[in-house]
Parts: C-alpha cells; structure tokens; sequence
C-alpha cells in the first residue's frame, strides 16, 4: 500500500476534554493521535463537509435560474398522490 502525501506539520489547539478524548482511542487502538484525528477530519468531510459543499452547490445553482419553483413541484406531487400522473 502506498503512503499518502503529507503536508508539513499543522499547530492547532484542542479543548483539552477533545484531546483527552483522541489520546483515550489512540490509546485503546494503538494509533498515534494523528491517526485518529485524521479518520475523525475524514468522517467529518465525507458527512456534514460533503453536505455543506452541496448546499453551497445548491445555491449557487439556484442564483444562476437552476431548480425548480416549488408551486410547481407541489402541484406535480398533487397529481401524484391523485394518480393523475404516471
């Protein structure tokens, strides 16, 4: 298996119960700190990351005469529930 690139080293500060946290797993997984913190960044970007860079997709698409109105969706989801569509 390759090894990812590595940017240079990164000082960040933690609440101290945070990092209490990541040592308690590293600990229990035996993995260094940087392990876990680079998992748990990883979840966060694939889950709510991922969600905030569709909204911001959304919006922009929105701002642009994308979408749809939402008089319409409704009347198109009315027709549906009434069997009028197919």
């Amino acid at each position: 298996m390759t090894k990812p690139e590595l940017s240079d080293p990164i000082p960040v500060r933690l609440p101290v119960d945070v990092l209490a946290g990541i040592e308690e797993i590293a600990a229990a997984t035996e993995r260094s700190r940087s392990w876990v913190m680079v998992r748990a960044m990883k979840l966060y970007l694939a889950n709510e990351g991922a969600q905030i860079l569709n909204i911001v997709a959304g919006r922009e698409e929105a701002a642009q005469g994308g979408g749809h109105d939402i008089d319409d969706v409704i009347a198109e989801l009315d027709q549906i529930v009434q069997g009028k569509v197919a």
